[in-house]
């Protein structure tokens, strides 16, 4: 069951992040002025798609460590992408003062997955 769940969890979340990307590149572009702001849409879609990867692989280490890194992983794209389109979106800055607690959750995830590797935790 854990394994199922991070690999659908992922194949979701990679569908979105391209669905996200297509939308940045084709229907916001020229809407939104702001190249910074653009940047940043971008940013989160490229983060987004790494990190729908990532999600995948959780589906291979063991638990605890995968119910961990997965959630952190997936806290992250909420928090990191998810205000960088709200930014993208809207033109509100506001939503990136949200981006470095998503940036600290994706830096958690990768290091859960380093120390299940050094503890030999896997599926």
């Amino acid at each position: 069951m854990e394994r199922s769940i991070w690999l659908r969890i992922g194949g979701i979340s990679g569908a979105l992040a391209v669905a996200f990307g297509a939308f940045g590149a084709h229907a916001l572009r020229s809407r939104v002025q702001d190249e910074r702001i653009l940047k940043g849409y971008e940013t989160g879609a490229h983060y987004h798609l790494i990190h729908s990867v990532a999600l995948v692989l959780c589906s291979f280490v063991g638990k605890p460590y995968s119910t961990l890194a997965g959630s952190l992983f997936l806290s992250g794209t909420v928090l990191f992408s998810g205000s960088l389109y709200a930014m993208g979106m809207t033109e509100n800055r506001k939503f990136g003062m949200v981006t470095p607690f998503g940036g600290v959750s994706f830096i958690a995830a990768w290091l859960v997955l380093a120390f299940a590797g050094f503890k030999g935790k896997r599926m």
